[in-house]
């Protein structure tokens, strides 16, 4: 199978280098296109005013001085001649649940293929350190032998996040909804002075609504948890309400 590979972590970092070395290992033709540097809550942002760099750095491998949708973009516009099967963003390094796929590099580098009408799936393992990053690469491998990507259809991004335990602690696969979380002290303030102050976005870990059916519910009890993700961003469910407003204000025909 022919497929890209890219992340929002860095082209050496140690999760994309874990899931390459297992994919081509079995035997996949991959392209590994990622930020020459980590990159990561770059969300969909593009590179639009300043020259970005590319690298070649190996066989198929480029680093990119953008974005992850800057590196998805080149690659699919120029560096990449052969038929691309799959676009694979991850493996990152800590999950991309509820709110933070909004945030996340890895999934808007996915996002972004599934807008060129390829077929991505974002991966992400559940811990920010001393991850076991061989258990998410051994289950990208198996899905893709069991033919996952059959399952993905029109604009979608298939996210997948795995339960940062050794591989026979995985209890099975669950297809989950994006849940909700929060941050709590989501600033931290490094120095402050008369004229202002400098701070950092971090805070605590995140506490996670581990409701039935959510993506945080099925990682918190050792289930990978797939999360089909569309973009259909219109709520077409307040309509009536919306018309109805409209109506009564007589905004039809001004």
């Amino acid at each position: 199978m022919n497929i890209l590979l890219t992340n929002d972590d860095g082209i050496h970092a140690p999760g994309i280098r874990a899931l390459y070395n297992v994919l081509q290992e079995a035997g996949h033709n991959l392209w590994l296109i990622a930020p020459d540097r980590e990159r990561s809550a770059a969300s969909h942002s593009l590179t639009i005013r300043n020259e970005i760099r590319v690298n070649k750095i190996g066989e198929q491998e480029y680093a990119v001085s953008g974005t992850p949708v800057d590196c998805v973009v080149i690659a699919l516009q120029k560096l990449i001649t052969k038929p691309v099967d799959l676009v694979i963003s991850g493996i990152n390094a800590g999950q991309n649940m509820g709110e933070d796929i909004h945030y996340s590099g890895t999934v808007a580098a996915a996002k972004e293929a599934a807008f060129f009408g390829f077929k991505a799936i974002a991966i992400s393992i559940n811990s920010y350190r001393d991850q076991i990053f061989e258990t998410a690469a051994v289950w990208m491998k198996q899905f893709l032998d069991k033919d996952i990507i059959s399952v993905i259809e029109g604009p979608t991004v298939l996210n997948i996040n795995i339960p940062n335990l050794p591989h026979a602690g995985v209890r099975g696969v669950r297809l989950t909804r994006t849940g909700h979380r929060k941050y709590y002290n989501f600033i931290r303030v490094t120095s402050e002075d008369e004229s202002g102050f400098s701070y950092q976005i971090g805070g605590d870990n995140p506490v996670w609504d581990e409701h039935k059916g959510t993506d945080a519910e099925a990682i918190a009890e050792g289930y990978i948890s797939i999360t089909p993700l569309g973009f259909e961003m219109t709520k077409a469910d307040v309509f009536p309400q919306i018309l109805e407003w409209i109506e009564d204000q007589a905004l039809l025909s001004i």
